[in-house]
């Protein structure tokens, strides 16, 4: 290392002789250009940090000639400090940052993310960029600023339950895994993030692969993939707290600790976190707590890591959205739940959840160029929600009709409890080998959800017997998957990839809660291919891939006999795409296309076992562009934008519309369409972001974002849909160093700066009545002009 250091020395002062800018490109041991190295240059006191590309770039212009010191660092490589002499011209420097003697790389996100010569469209996300939004917010709103994005909240503010679409494709549809663990709820395919509160505090990157993209485990990609993860190495001892403030009176306080490197193979890191937030929406108040816990053994060849997740959330339900004939009054913070009750509202109309998630990771190198993880885990979850209910049926909760003195009684006001208790457990695995020109990946994964659903009656005006159970259903799903992916690279420039997998799918449904005798058992099996070819050269990378997903259906869409039995949804996802970066700007445009066969959708229909589920629908499709850009100014100033311009069809379709005369249901009106817009994909998205360095440690950003309409459903109807919005937001952050801590973060951020009124979700239950139709529209209003401070102290 000392030769290596020297050497470095000399070739540094020799070839800044003559040199003003400094061309830095990092590479690994094995000659490949090194992305996410941090390098830093010093002089006087002032400060140039960037990070390398994904070509191991960075590119230094601090104006004036002198002594720098320069830093530069990555995870589990060797750090290197050296003094280099700047003067007049420019000079391009290739350094090579050696491997820690530990195995630290995160294996089990390298299996299953796409790297940088991999043909698919991603965008990553680094420790930096999260830290500087995460103030409390949910992840969701954290991506906001990320292409085709669109997120939402049911309290408005971006705290307790959050959604998001990706190119218009929901939750159900988007993979996400934790460390390459499975996420997504097994049975609903949804992603619950409020379960694992300020999950963001411990990432240390995400990445978002938009369309099918690689192979990974768990639920079928159906959009885009979110890849989380959190298994960071730290080898110095480290103490955090961050904590802010903000609009309706929502609170974050987070602590976290680190060990360091202990005896030159242990860690230990925890985290506690705390958010209590009011909610805009009327009640919609949250209360969420959260433990993070992870221990690692790390040597030359091997790292065990164990890491214990826990989440708690008590959130006031707000998911009904505000009802249009009130929203048109001006009231945009109205509540719906809990106002079955005579009188004041009910005070307990709550969602109660906790899951813990137990993760076991071991990485083994064999011999030089395979690496072998194995990762065991069990996710625990339970909880349920609680609401008044009035004028109840007896019947509906199977028990008679309550005989007293004035005469039968059929209904009664009470209050219920629904229950979810379930065991999520398996294993993924991988073998890797990384050369130079070739990386191999065979991986795969098992799991077994058990699942139970049960109803309590915990309070009835009269007629109820105490604690009545009126339904228990179980559920079991198995996923077994498998797959090999090649990454050759052809040539200097060329690479070319393959990728196929084989799914496995097996539900078992005891029933369902209002046709608890219908028994389901289905089977699933799928082979997912995937190929394309890439080419990179000088900042230059373009890509072509093909990539067929199919999708098991959901657990609500098995509620019905055999001969409507769901079929399976099948997507051809075709990707055209590039990206040019230089030294002050890049520049990418990726073309897609979507073709869906069986996609199921909501159409109204009510099927013959009396449920309202979605159907398959033959043909369907998505095309679009997304455009993106970014241009550094000067050493003050730079911008970033980007932009989906899409057109989403379905192109036959057949709506139901339930009728009524008086109270009494008489049946459905079928009306069919023909290339109808998709529900929730707008046409436009856009977001924009300019960022300032006005004086030093000062960091001033500008952000914004556009999302054209969105109808409510497949029938274009433009009395259901969202308005086309756009918000502003404008943040802060001053730090300062070395006054009686390491560092303080200061940061401000103002949302929706203009106070815009908008609402980005909402829902449609239309019905004719009387033989006036009625759109049944409800909205998701957002907050308006809103803020929140924080303070993050480094000990």
């Amino acid at each position: 290392m000392k030769r290596f250091a020297g050497t470095l020395a000399a070739v540094m002062a020799a070839a800044f002789t003559h040199a003003q800018t400094l061309d830095l490109k990092v590479t690994t041991a094995r000659n490949q250009p090194l992305a996410g190295a941090t390098a830093t240059i010093s002089k006087d006191g002032k400060k140039w940090t960037l990070i390398s590309n994904s070509n191991g770039s960075i590119v230094f212009t601090p104006g004036q000639p002198g002594n720098y010191q320069l830093l530069l660092e990555s995870v589990g490589k060797k750090t290197i400090r050296q003094t280099i002499t700047l003067t007049a011209a420019t000079s391009q420097l290739t350094v090579l940052l050696e491997e820690m003697d530990y195995l630290l790389e995160p294996l089990e996100v390298r299996a299953i993310r796409a790297s940088d010569r991999a043909p698919f469209t991603k965008t990553n996300i680094d420790k930096a960029d999260i830290a500087k939004q995460n103030l409390g917010q949910d992840l969701p709103m954290l991506l906001n600023q990320t292409p085709s994005v669109i997120v939402n909240s049911d309290a408005g503010n971006g705290v307790g339950y959050t959604g998001m679409r990706i190119r218009g494709t929901d939750g159900s549809r988007i993979n996400v895994t934790l460390n390459g663990i499975p996420y997504n709820d097994a049975e609903s395919q949804g992603t619950f993030f409020v379960n694992m509160p300020d999950l963001v505090s411990s990432a240390s990157s995400i990445q978002i692969q938009r369309g099918v993209g690689t192979s990974t485990n768990g639920a079928g990609a159906f959009g885009a993939t979110v890849n989380i993860a959190t298994n960071e190495f730290s080898d110095k001892v480290y103490a955090e707290s961050n904590n802010s403030y903000g609009s309706f009176n929502t609170w974050k306080n987070t602590i976290k600790v680190g060990s360091g490197l202990i005896n030159d193979h242990f860690t230990l890191d925890a985290r506690i976190s705390r958010l209590k937030s009011d909610g805009f929406i009327d009640r919609a108040s949250s209360d969420l707590k959260a433990l993070y816990l992870t221990g690692a053994y790390v040597s030359k060849n091997t790292s065990v890591r164990f890491n214990l997740i826990t989440g708690k959330e008590k959130t006031y339900q707000a998911w009904y959205g505000v009802p249009e004939d009130v929203l048109v009054t001006g009231n945009r913070t109205y509540n719906p739940a809990g106002m079955e009750k005579p009188g004041t509202p009910y005070d307990n109309q709550t969602d109660n959840y906790q899951q813990d998630h137990y993760q076991l990771f071991i990485n083994q190198n064999l011999g030089n160029l395979w690496t072998l993880n194995v990762a065991s885990f069990l996710t625990r979850g339970r909880g349920y929600y609680e609401e008044y209910k009035a004028a109840q049926k007896f019947s509906s909760y199977g028990l008679p009709n309550f005989g007293a003195d004035t005469g039968t009684i059929t209904r009664t006001d009470l209050v219920r409890d629904r229950w979810l208790d379930n065991y999520f457990y398996g294993q993924t695995f991988s073998l890797q080998s990384k050369k130079a020109a070739t990386e191999f990946t065979f991986g795969g994964s098992w799991t077994i959800y058990d699942g139970k659903h049960y109803g309590d009656v915990i309070w009835s005006a009269i007629g109820f017997p105490k604690d009545y159970r009126y339904y228990y259903l179980t559920a079991r799903k198995t996923d077994l998957n498998s797959y090999v992916k090649l990454l050759q690279q052809v040539g200097k420039h060329l690479s070319i990839f393959g990728d196929i997998q084989y799914r496995h799918v097996q539900y078992n449904m005891d029933g369902f809660k209002d046709n608890p005798t219908l028994l389901t058992k289905r089977t699933f099996n799928f082979i997912n291919p995937k190929a394309g070819i890439s080419y990179n050269n000088n900042g230059l990378n373009a890509y072509f891939s093909y990539a067929l997903a199919n999708k098991e259906p959901n657990r609500d869409d098995f509620e019905a006999q055999q001969q409507q039995q769901p079929k399976r949804e099948t997507l051809h996802d075709f990707e055209l795409g590039f990206e040019k970066k230089g030294s002050r700007y890049n520049v990418g445009a990726t073309f897609y296309y979507m073709l869906y066969k069986n996609q199921l959708v909501l159409t109204g229909s009510m099927n013959d076992v009396g449920a309202y589920t979605r159907v398959n629908t033959p043909n369907s499709y998505r095309s679009g562009i997304e455009l993106q850009g970014g241009y550094v100014i000067n050493k003050w100033l730079n911008v970033q934008a980007n932009a989906t311009f899409s057109r989403n069809r379905i192109k036959e379709f057949t709506s139901y519309t339930d009728e009524y005369t008086g109270d009494e249901w008489i049946g459905q009106k079928a009306e069919s369409f023909n290339n109808t817009n998709i529900s929730f994909s707008p046409a436009v998205i856009a977001a924009g972001s300019i960022n300032l360095t006005p004086v030093k440690n000062l960091e001033i950003s500008l952000l914004s974002k556009y999302v054209g309409k969105q109808y409510l459903d497949n029938t274009q109807n433009e009395s259901r849909k969202l308005a086309d919005y756009y918000t502003q937001d404008a943040r802060a952050i001053y730090t300062v160093k070395h006054l009686l801590f390491n560092e303080w973060n200061f940061i401000a951020q103002v949302y929706n700066v203009f106070d815009r009124k908008y609402a980005a979700n909402g829902s449609s239950y239309p019905g004719i009545y009387d033989g006036t139709v009625g759109n049944g529209v409800s909205y998701a209003t957002m907050a308006g002009i809103n803020y929140m401070l924080g303070v993050n102290i480094k000990f």
